[in-house]
């Protein structure tokens, strides 16, 4: 943390400009997220569809849930640029954002799961009044919860149906919403039973084998279900021949369904299966690891083609990720040591119709994690001082500490066009900060390392004339016999804006022909009747724009 704040992203992690999103993304949100979805999905089979018979696991799926979203927005303050300005949502509102929406959804979630599981703190401090008004208020709240969760969920899958000339067609699809939800249903009964299952090697509580029976059972039409949305949506899209183009995407692809959905239904699909305690558990691991790759595949793994870059993340962004793991189980043990979470089970095996029952003295819980001692009171307290302190660090820092990635000043590459053997080397400019109106949201930069580093483009596509920046090796020929295209070439209004409809974005109005009073997004058309590679011909008069 103390590298991510003084040194900014870009020497914290292995991200760049031209891959901004990486594992505190893919998998400490997107998966986050996922792995939380067993909260809506038993307290809506509970409240919703009124089977009373699975309130025992209500409680303790809940407080999963609880703690895997407080864990997503902790993680978010890592990845944010300027963390200190993560409550903007609440006072800045872009209605025409997925990601506002997102951001909305999580904090309303947030604050739904703290009132659904603050039943168990009035329990533990003995409030029965509060306690009464929280109970008949639960039904709403856990409605409210069902709505939030099913936008939210599905939103993460509609960040991604804005790219698709990015994300790779094994992933890509205009059903991805649906697809995320279903993954997010089918992993949240997978969670209650895999932390079911933990909870009672743990702590000795009861396994409620009858009910995990019932939900793996479920799980099985669930995946059923996603299986062959799964499959349907590549067919439609005309993208099953790429199953079989032995790439890296393919390969994980694979390993993505037949490991997370493929072979659980088989094993969910046997009836031996399901009653075996172990057999179970494993076949919901499974789930569980096929979304954490589906939530990776979609995040990184099928975004790395288009950017052209080959991202690994650092040993500070992996360490990270595992210490929220951590954190996420230290506290899940510590909560359920002082508060009510499992249900009493009396010596027959039967479920005690008692509120909670404390976990047994002799639970293989670590006593820093009790808090009865000194020790663990103050590493708890110290983590949360230097959480809070790191926050406010970061509201101190200048913009620039935001991503502070060193700018790519020298290039070396093979261009096309140049002789075979030859390479270039590029002395590249400073980044330049482009004027732009007061109603911008933010600076613009103009890289030269981006449009010539990425694509490899020769610098006369925006340069007619030769440049001093450009030193060959010795025999090389010059590459001022480039194909001398326009910017439109590139701005053609599909991949990015309109040359011709916003010229103005990259040529302040000063910059136009002096003879022409020319105002709004008509100043550069009017001079250049047809925008098109290589042609920049005048219509009227005079000198033409420098480009």
């Amino acid at each position: 943390m103390a590298v991510r704040v003084f040194q900014g992203l870009g020497a914290s992690t292995g991200l760049s400009d031209d891959f901004p999103w990486g594992l505190w993304i893919g998998f400490d949100v997107m998966t986050g997220v996922a792995l939380a979805a067993g909260g809506f999905t038993i307290a809506a089979t509970v409240y919703v569809l009124h089977l009373e018979e699975f309130r025992p696991i209500l409680r303790p799926t809940i407080l999963t849930a609880f703690l895997g979203y407080v864990l997503v927005c902790v993680s978010l303050i890592c990845d944010l640029g300027r963390p200190d300005r993560i409550y903007h949502p609440i006072f800045l509102w872009n209605h025409h954002s997925v990601m506002f929406e997102v951001a909305w959804c999580v904090m309303l979630y947030n604050t739904v799961l703290a009132l659904e599981f603050s039943p168990a703190v009035l329990e533990r401090l003995g409030w029965k009044r509060a306690l009464h008004v929280v109970h008949l208020l639960t039904p709403l709240l856990v409605i409210v919860g069902v709505v939030l969760s099913t936008l939210h969920q599905s939103s993460l899958g509609t960040v991604f149906v804005i790219v698709p000339s990015k994300l790779h067609g094994l992933w890509y699809t205009p059903l991805l919403p649906v697809l995320f939800y279903l993954s997010a249903v089918a992993v949240g009964l997978a969670m209650t039973i895999f932390e079911s299952y933990l909870s009672n090697r743990a702590f000795g509580v009861s396994l409620h084998a009858h009910l995990l029976q019932k939900l793996g059972k479920a799980l099985a039409v669930v995946l059923g279900v996603y299986l062959a949305a799964r499959l349907g949506t590549l067919a439609l899209g005309g993208n099953l021949h790429l199953m079989a183009e032995r790439s890296t995407e393919s390969v994980a692809f694979a390993l993505e369904l037949g490991l997370g959905v493929v072979a659980p239904i088989v094993m969910l699909s046997s009836r031996r299966i399901r009653e075996h305690r172990t057999g179970l558990f494993y076949a919901a691991l499974l789930v569980v690891l096929g979304v954490v790759l589906n939530r990776m595949n979609v995040g990184i793994t099928g975004m790395q083609r288009h950017a052209a870059v080959a991202y690994m993340p650092s040993f500070l962004e992996a360490a990270t990720s595992l210490a929220f793991v951590a954190c996420g189980i230290a506290v899940f043990g510590l909560v359920v040591r002082h508060f009510p979470i499992f249900s009493a089970t009396a010596a027959d095996g039967k479920e005690v119709p008692a509120p909670w029952n404390r976990v047994p003295a002799v639970a293989r819980v670590p006593r820093y994690a009790t808090l009865t001692t000194s020790k663990g009171a103050l590493v708890f307290g110290a983590l949360g001082v230097v959480l809070a302190g790191t926050i406010g660090v970061m509201a101190l820092l200048p913009d620039e500490h935001a991503m502070a990635v060193p700018p790519a000043q020298t290039i070396a590459l093979a261009h096309r066009q140049i002789p075979p053997g030859s390479t270039v080397d590029l002395r590249l400019p400073d980044d330049e900060v482009i004027r732009t109106s007061d109603r911008s949201p933010a600076p613009v930069v103009f890289s030269h390392a981006r449009h010539v580093g990425r694509n490899l483009q020769p610098c006369t596509n925006c340069h007619p004339k030769p440049v001093g920046m450009v030193r060959m090796e010795a025999g090389a020929q010059e590459c001022a016999s480039a194909t001398m295209a326009a910017c439109a070439s590139c701005h053609d209004g599909s991949s990015t804006f309109e040359v011709g409809a916003a010229c103005r974005i990259c040529h302040p109005v000063d910059a136009v022909h002096p003879g022409h009073a020319l105002s709004g997004r008509d100043a550069c058309p009017s001079c250049h009747a047809h925008w098109k590679p290589g042609s920049m011909t005048p219509r009227c008069p005079g000198t033409p724009v420098a480009m």
